[in-house]
C-alpha cells in the first residue's frame, strides 16, 4: 500500500549513500604513464589488430549495404522478382541486411573476446602496477 506521506521531518535520509571509490587512496596514472603506453609497442599491435579486423569489415558492410541501396533504385525488375508467394528478392535481401549486422556483432565480439581483450588486460595490468 503505497502511502502519499511526506519524508519524516529533520532532514534525515535513511537510503544509503551510493559507493564511490575513494580517488585520494587509489593511486591514479599520470599523463606521462598514458602517453608512454600509447607510444607502446603492445599498445600499438593492439591497435593493428583492432584495425585489421574492423575497417575490413566495415568497408564490407557498407558496400554491401549500398549495393543494396542501388539494386533498389536502379535494379526494380531484378529486385520485385518473386521468390516464392510473396517474397521477392528486395526482402531477402532487406532481411539479409538485418542478420548481416547480428552475425558481424557476434563476429566482432568472438574476435575481441579471443584477441583484443587479452592485449588490452596486458597493458591495463602493467598500467596499474605502475601507477
Amino acid at each position: 500500500m503505497a502511502t502519499d506521506a511526506p519524508p519524516p521531518e529533520g532532514g534525515t535520509d535513511t537510503s544509503p549513500a551510493p559507493s564511490t571509490p575513494d580517488r585520494s587512496t587509489t593511486a591514479q596514472p599520470t599523463t606521462a604513464q598514458f602517453v608512454e603506453v600509447q607510444e607502446s609497442a603492445e599498445f600499438g599491435e593492439l591497435r593493428r589488430t583492432y584495425r585489421s579486423f574492423a575497417f575490413p569489415l566495415t568497408v564490407a558492410f557498407i558496400a554491401w549495404y549500398l549495393l543494396y541501396v542501388l539494386l533498389s533504385n536502379y535494379a526494380g525488375g531484378l529486385m520485385g522478382t518473386k521468390l516464392f508467394g510473396n517474397i521477392n528478392v528486395a526482402l531477402v535481401l532487406g532481411l539479409a541486411q538485418f542478420a548481416t549486422t547480428f552475425l558481424i556483432a557476434w563476429y566482432y565480439a568472438r574476435h575481441a573476446a579471443r584477441k583484443l581483450d587479452p592485449k588490452a588486460d596486458v597493458i591495463k595490468s602493467r598500467m596499474e602496477a605502475d601507477a
